[in-house]
Parts: structure tokens; C-alpha cells; sequence
């Protein structure tokens, strides 16, 4: 079975990295679904939102939010270069709906820390 080679990294640390099934991921143009054998692709993630990896060796998907980066596509190998990624289970849940609340009645035309918010319940589990 062919499989992605894949990295999720930020400027702090490799985040996940290793053979996958398939890759989803939301860049500014839409979401993206990746699978073995796509075409090469550049795109910049949306700010506030979920990747999601399926392992190859059939594990729970890895989720993680995360905050503007890049997404390439090239010869089975996918890189999610984002400035802020965290994964589900690192993310502290009331922490998460403390800054949605905060993002809700802040004033202002900024809703970056709205759809962070938002993202980081997504991937922890919990609609928000």
C-alpha cells in the first residue's frame, strides 16, 4: 500500500512526522484531502483551523489546530508548516472555551482569536 510521507512542524518543535494514509487539511482556497499519489500542492493554511492525519499503521487519526502556516504536496511527502500547532490531546479544554468566551465579546473586527478558539475545541473533540 503506498503511503504519504508526512511532517507537522512548527517553529518550536516537529509536532508528528511518519507514514500516513491520508491528510486533511483547510487552506484559504478550501480544504484539501490528500491521499498517496496527488498531484504537487502549495498552499497557505487557514488560520484557525484542523489538520487532520490517518497514520498508515492504522492508529486514532492525529488532530492538531493550528495557526497560519504552509501546506505542501510533493512526491508522496506532505508538510504542514504552521506557526502554531496543537495537538488534541495537549489542548486544555476550559482553557479553550475561556478564550472563545473572551473572543465573543472582545470589541474589535479581529477574528483570528475567535476561529484559534474555535479550532483548538474542534480538535480537542468538542463542538463548539
Amino acid at each position: 500500500m503506498a503511503t504519504l510521507k508526512v511532517g507537522l512542524v512548527s517553529p518550536e518543535r516537529e509536532v508528528w512526522s511518519g507514514e500516513a494514509k491520508m491528510v486533511v487539511a483547510q487552506t484559504i482556497e478550501g480544504s484539501l484531502g490528500i491521499l498517496p499519489g496527488h498531484a504537487p500542492v502549495l498552499g497557505v493554511l487557514l488560520d484557525g483551523s484542523v489538520v487532520k492525519i490517518e497514520p498508515a499503521d492504522g492508529g486514532a487519526p492525529v488532530l492538531a489546530a493550528v495557526g497560519s502556516g504552509f501546506f505542501s504536496v510533493a512526491a508522496n511527502e506532505v508538510s504542514v508548516l504552521a506557526e502554531q500547532v496543537e495537538r488534541a490531546e495537549e489542548i486544555d479544554v476550559d482553557e479553550a472555551k475561556r478564550a472563545l468566551d473572551e473572543a465573543l465579546t472582545a470589541e474589535g473586527e479581529d477574528a483570528t482569536p475567535e476561529r484559534r478558539a474555535r479550532a483548538r475545541l474542534r480538535a480537542a473533540g468538542v463542538e463548539a
